[in-house]
């Protein structure tokens, strides 16, 4: 006992003099408010960022479009943005890959949060090293929220299909093979991403306007992946549109018993694919999974993403989904035809005869 109070009186001082903390550095905030539209701010290093439409589009809301945006930042990690509103000005925001293992596919990634908040950090910015890996370009769409006065059947779709029109506009200059371009939403985000995956021919007539430098593009996506969604155009209480015949391959995710509402609204988008035979559809429902923001027994809450949920199967759910892509062509060369896009012309072809 002698010796311990020795030995602290002797290094006491030097415990106490540790240099102080650095606060963080780089952390991310939004822009300021000037006169002008408000100027979206990357969320991460790096980050293309362009509004989805000119100033003058009739889609902005003109006497709020100057606001900027508001984060939630984590209160645990510096600099992580977990969520953000308030956005009048929507953007997509580009993250390339190395042109050595570029496979030219390009992932929308299209966060939940009820319409109420974007949830950027796990739903978007998280995806976005993933995808690096595999050589998958990624681009995180900023949309409008029902919480600040918009629609999510209209306003937050035109936002969803007008992203997947820029995407291929500059696909181009930034090395994405215009055919491998597809959206990855996540809840809220899922049902503007069945939205856009089912509504491109009506979008596309409505904005063929021959001032509109977009126009010329399609909105329709190349492939849809449809996690823990919300309700989609095929749910019991609204009114199916008909199915486009070119309609994207779907990747469906949902828990099962433990998130039953958002299960069945991924079974009603599974189940209108497969009446019509629709090629390359899959969907894993899983037996032991809740949806993000659920309360669990101990008191937390779950998170979405690519969170590990505990090492069970949901957590590996990304996983199937680069088999998924894997299988049908999209981590191929740039340029190559895709199994997915064999198959969709196959099926429409199939239609004519």
């Amino acid at each position: 006992m002698l010796k311990a109070v020795l030995f602290l009186a002797v290094f006491a001082p030097f415990w106490q003099d540790l240099p102080p903390i650095p606060q963080p550095l780089n952390v991310p905030k939004p822009g300021p408010a000037t006169s002008a539209p408000y100027a979206p701010q990357p969320i991460l290093p790096g980050g293309i960022v362009i509004p989805l439409y000119p100033p003058d589009s009739p889609y902005l809301n003109k006497s709020r479009v100057n606001e900027p945006e508001q984060y939630n930042m984590s209160q645990a990690v510096p600099g992580r943005i977990n969520s953000i509103v308030n956005i009048h000005n929507p953007s997509i925001e580009i993250h390339l890959v190395e042109k050595g293992i570029n496979t030219g596919a390009a992932v929308i990634l299209v966060a939940g949060g009820g319409h109420n908040s974007l949830n950027v950090g796990s739903e978007s910015a998280d995806f976005v090293p993933f995808f690096y890996n595999y050589g998958v370009n990624t681009i995180i769409l900023r949309s409008r929220l029902r919480r600040d006065g918009y629609n999510p059947r209209t306003d937050e779709v035109n936002d969803a299909e007008q992203s997947i029109r820029m995407v291929r506009a500059y696909a181009k200059e930034w090395n994405i093979d215009p055919n491998k371009i597809g959206m990855m939403g996540f809840s809220a985000g899922a049902e503007l991403t069945a939205a856009a995956a089912v509504l491109y021919p009506d979008f596309d007539k409505k904005n063929n306007s021959p001032t509109d430098p977009f126009s010329r593009f399609t909105s329709r996506p190349d492939f849809a992946s449809i996690i823990y969604p919300g309700p989609s155009p095929f749910a019991k209480d609204r009114t199916a549109p008909p199915i486009p015949r070119d309609v994207p391959p779907a990747f469906i995710v949902c828990g099962g018993s433990g998130d039953r509402v958002h299960a069945v609204w991924a079974i009603e988008y599974f189940s209108a694919m497969l009446a019509l035979s629709v090629p390359n559809i899959e969907m894993h429902i899983y037996g032991n999974g809740r949806h993000p923001g659920d309360a669990l027994s101990d008191g937390s809450h779950m998170s979405g993403g690519l969170t590990d949920r505990n090492d069970t199967p949901f957590g590996t759910w990304q996983i199937r989904f680069i088999d998924w892509f894997r299988d049908l062509g999209f981590l191929q060369k740039p340029g190559v035809e895709t199994k997915a896009a064999k198959d969709v012309a196959a099926y429409v072809a199939a239609e004519k005869h």
